[in-house]
């Protein structure tokens, strides 16, 4: 087998984009140090592709990319001035004859989206290493955040940075593999059908994991069932099981658990119920301190406690434990992996005024999000008050999807303010249930349910605060966070296990 390259270099660029090497000394060796489409993220020695879209143009940040110290970039169209070393590629033999390691190049491409693609797949076919694709309408970060960590106990593992899951954030993912990486755990969204396909063309996952499906893009799909098919695209996309393929699967959901006809590869499902090949019970939540749980697994159980909160994190726990036996990990290095998250992933408590707790769940929402958080903020002591903003791309799921969400507050809840105009179906619904309207308040903006938590916040408070990301409601979180408490014993910060 040929040696796996280090670094990604300029060569590496033109016969990933050329289709074929160039000959032996005719371009320099620049060593690629990053990848990026926002040309204040270009550092020295980066590249910078120029993408086109529907508000910017990134041909227009061309200069300030090299400003800012890239090597190379990619375009569609070349930039003008002198300083600028042009590679057309798109004509049968690229004029590359005369390139400077000291001047900047510009690669000149047809599409520049599919040039990048092109190039992270031709570098990622470079690599011998085991890719983990994980898809679903809910949960794909925290599980390819926990998946990474687990599996990070023995190989050396690159993830996809914050949600880094879609056509660009994926192949950008996959330019920073060097030789030494051994597992690449990658998230894979999609707002339509055939985009995670593509994906797994570029990517070739051996190891995909499907954690559910939800009505998150419904408005773009129309139905659960074409998400279902969307989502089924990584099932199909896994080699077979005589080649390594291992298609993991949440036997909780049946539309996941179907989707065990649709691939050639190993079929592995993890759940809440005894037939599934590893399954937990004795769910125990211990607040903002954890959960406890047994897993079994060809009849041997295993007792842990973890940092994880809320009763939905057992599958996200249990997703990455799959992982793991898929590729050999021992049970040592799984729980290890699990006790090793730095911090709850994308729900963080943080100190509220008049010592109340702050549920910073501001990063996304659906509606199964949104209940398992409620559900979570159940589980925890003193009053429960709960923001919740609207929840978007739905479709016709949108009324029955808040209206949900309102009657999982009545039953949770002591305090309910909803923000945005379908926030209010949500604060209505708890209403009809059966909640006292004097605890139910509905606001337009952030602004006023800030003023609003100000004077309502009581000390011992657990206040959770959640909507979608075009809500913005960390503006919420920012507005109310105070700064812990200084440690007055400097021994006392340092970490006890």
């Amino acid at each position: 087998m040929a040696e796996r390259p280090s670094a990604l270099t300029l060569t590496d660029l033109v016969e990933g984009l050329a289709g074929s090497p160039p000959p032996p000394g005719i371009i320099p060796r620049v060593e690629i140090q990053d990848s990026v489409v926002d040309s204040r993220l270009a550092t020295p020695g980066s590249l910078f592709v120029a993408l086109r879209g529907a508000q910017t143009d990134g041909h227009d940040y061309v200069p300030a990319a090299i400003a800012n110290g890239a090597a190379a970039v990619i375009v569609e169209r070349a930039p003008a001035g002198a300083e600028y070393q042009i590679v057309d590629l798109t004509r049968p033999v690229p004029d590359i004859w005369s390139i400077d390691a000291k001047r900047p190049v510009c690669l000149v491409v047809a599409n520049s989206l599919a040039a990048l693609q092109q190039a992270a797949a031709h570098w990622r076919r470079l690599h011998p290493v085991s890719v983990v694709g994980i898809t679903g309408s809910v949960g794909k970060t925290t599980s390819k955040e926990t998946i990474a960590t687990v599996l990070a106990q023995r190989f050396r593992t690159l993830r996809s940075e914050g949600n880094y899951n879609n056509e660009i954030g994926l192949p950008l993912t996959l330019l920073h593999l060097t030789a030494e990486h051994e597992q690449v755990v990658l998230e894979m969204g999609m707002y339509d059908l055939g985009e995670i396909r593509q994906l797994a063309e570029i990517a070739l996952p051996r190891i995909g994991v499907v954690t559910n499906v939800g009505p998150s893009h419904l408005e773009r799909l129309g139905s659960l069932e074409r998400i279902a098919q969307a989502k089924a695209e990584l099932p199909q996309s896994l080699p077979s099981a005589g080649e390594g393929g291992v298609c993991i699967l949440n036997a909780d959901d049946p539309r996941v658990r179907a989707m065990a006809s649709q691939t050639r590869a190993r079929v592995f499902t993890y759940g809440l119920a005894p037939d599934a090949d590893l399954w937990a019970d004795e769910i125990e939540s211990m607040g903002l301190a954890g959960i406890h749980f047994r897993i079994h697994h060809r009849g041997g159980t295993l007792a842990v406690n973890l940092p994880l909160l809320g009763r939905h994190s057992v599958h996200t726990a249990l997703s990455a434990a799959a992982v793991a036996l898929a590729v050999g990990e021992s049970w040592t290095e799984i729980v290890t992996g699990l006790l090793d998250q730095p911090a709850q992933l994308r729900l963080f408590a943080v100190p509220g005024p008049s010592g109340s707790t702050l549920l910073d769940d501001t990063y996304n929402a659906s509606p199964a999000s949104s209940i398992a958080a409620l559900t979570l903020l159940a589980e925890l002591s003193g009053r429960k008050v709960a923001v919740l903003g609207d929840m978007y791309e739905l479709g016709s799921y949108a009324e029955e999807g808040h209206r949900l969400v309102g009657r999982r507050a009545r039953e949770v809840v002591d305090l309910v303010i909803t923000v945005g105009p379908l926030g209010r179906l949500v604060g209505r619904e708890a209403i009809d249930a059966g909640m006292s309207p004097n605890a139910v308040h509905m606001v337009e903006t952030n602004s006023e349910a800030t003023s609003l938590l100000q004077t309502l916040i009581q000390p011992g408070d657990m206040v959770l605060i959640k909507g979608s990301r075009g809500m913005k409601m960390d503006e919420v979180v920012a507005a109310l966070a105070r700064p812990r408490p200084p440690v007055d014993d400097p021994e006392a910060d340092r970490g006890q296990s």
